[in-house]
């Protein structure tokens, strides 16, 4: 039976995802042996009931990341932290010391040069007070340091998982690496 994984960013620049998308060839090495059952490479809507690996890139900003990981949480077997920002907010956190508000205000307000008021689009996600980084929020399985991690190190860790192991990553990255 193939292995259900999936894949999603959080509050992140997508790095990672472009990563994982260099282990080109190797792809194929494990494709026999997995489904992909979610990821914002396919256009799939709705994240499946049971997945066995999800791999997540990015921090937790806002209230639509924090319902989507804790749904995640609730319907994987092994939650994967790829990269800086899953693993502590990195880039995203940068707001933190600023009030949302005035963020907010400095972003739509202040320097626009038309249609200086704040958005009123249902679509925009309403903005946590503090950036988290995703194990502060659910419990995380795995953790895959990096800005971005290597495609070596991501293939790695999936093929790992596969095989029914935890990978040790102690000598494969390291912060910002």
């Amino acid at each position: 039976m193939k292995a259900k994984i999936a894949t999603t960013w959080l509050d992140g620049c997508s790095g990672c995802h472009m990563s994982f998308l260099d282990m080109d060839e190797r792809i194929l090495a494990i494709a026999d042996r997995i489904e992909l059952v979610y990821s914002p490479l396919v256009d799939f809507k709705t994240f499946p009931d049971q997945v066995d690996v999800t791999i997540v890139e990015g921090a937790v900003a806002s209230v639509d990341d924090l319902n989507k990981i804790k749904k995640i949480r609730k319907h994987t077997r092994f939650l994967v932290a790829l990269g800086d920002c899953a693993i502590n907010a990195n880039v995203p956190s940068m707001r933190n010391p600023i009030p949302v508000e005035q963020i907010i205000n400095r972003a739509y307000v202040e320097n626009a040069v038309i249609h200086d008021e704040l958005p009123k689009h249902p679509a925009l996600p309403d903005l946590l007070a503090r950036v988290m980084p995703v194990h502060e929020v659910v419990k995380v399985d795995v953790f895959i340091p990096g800005c971005p991690p290597s495609n070596d190190t991501i293939f790695y860790a999936v093929a790992e998982l596969l095989d029914g192991r935890i990978p040790d990553l102690t000598d494969k990255t390291r912060f910002g690496a």
